[in-house]
């Protein structure tokens, strides 16, 4: 994913949904995107979930119920969310919000499938 540049969109509006677990963010280019919690929460940029290289990825389970605390931003580019789980390192550059909205539907469809093979590879295992 890019990093930001002067043509990067910026937010108009960002809204927590604490009943729906959704943070609606709304961008200067027009796109309005509703990313649930869990998503954000699964995908977190932070090293804990994206491990320091290639193949070090961590595979975040039950995250459904998760919630936003708080949000803090950080200087005028991203976002910093404290989940109701204690995860807080996570940064969410305008950029990367924009990319997870974007890509919103093959990137949770790409999760599920993970969850299924690691449920599926730890189901035959112990009989």
């Amino acid at each position: 994913m890019a990093g930001l540049t002067r043509d990067t969109p910026t937010p108009t509006d960002i809204t927590l949904h604490q009943q729906s677990r959704v943070l609606e963010i709304s961008f200067s280019d027009g796109h309005t995107f509703r990313l649930p919690y869990e998503l954000l929460r699964v995908y977190s940029p932070s090293a804990e979930v994206r491990g320091h290289g290639p193949g070090q990825e961590v595979l975040q389970l039950n995250k459904q119920d998760v919630t936003i605390n708080n949000i803090e931003p950080v200087g005028t580019y991203a976002i910093q969310p404290e989940f109701s789980d204690g995860h807080n390192s996570g940064i969410y550059s305008w950029d990367y919000l924009h990319q997870l909205g974007l890509h919103q539907q093959e990137l949770w469809t790409e999760y599920q499938q993970r969850v299924q093979a690691t449920q599926a590879s730890t189901s035959g295992k112990g009989h």
